[in-house]
């Protein structure tokens, strides 16, 4: 009964783990990449991040508090921020800037900038962070490509 139990613990671990893959760009390298959808998902994180942090403070100036609301705003920011960081991270980081690239450092700071700014967004709700973060997000974008992209 026990051995059969374990195997069924271990399979729906190995599930948890490949599914939790699955969703993530590839690392094999498969050469299948679209930059500009990924600073367009960025940014659509960065928007929603901003929404969230707006919706929060709406709650919380009301009269009567509406905590499930608040939550669920939070999460929603934690989710966005966490996915921002993951595409700066598992895309850009890991597969898209390699060393010895033109502007290496410089694009490795931006991007590690926009890190520690999508950490703060999940620490409060102030504004500045995604403020900051779409500065950064532009400025990354015109030397991921040259300034000659459009």
């Amino acid at each position: 009964m026990y051995k059969k139990l374990f195997q069924i613990v271990f399979l729906a671990f190995i599930l948890f783990i490949t599914a939790s893959f699955a969703a993530a760009h590839c690392e094999v390298p498969c050469g299948i990449y679209d930059d500009e959808m990924r600073f367009k998902m960025i940014a659509e994180h960065i928007a929603t991040i901003e929404k969230a942090m707006r919706q929060v403070t709406a709650i919380q100036g009301k009269e009567k508090v509406d905590y499930n609301q608040i939550v669920r705003w939070i999460l929603t920011k934690e989710q966005h921020a966490n996915a921002l960081q993951k595409i700066v991270t598992q895309y850009f980081m890991t597969q898209r800037i390699l060393p010895g690239a033109d502007n290496y450092m410089k694009k490795m700071s931006l991007l590690h900038k926009m890190l520690v700014e999508a950490m703060k967004c999940k620490q409060s709700t102030d504004l500045s962070h995604t403020t900051t973060l779409n500065s950064l997000q532009k400025e990354f974008h015109n030397v991921y490509f040259g300034g000659q992209h459009e």
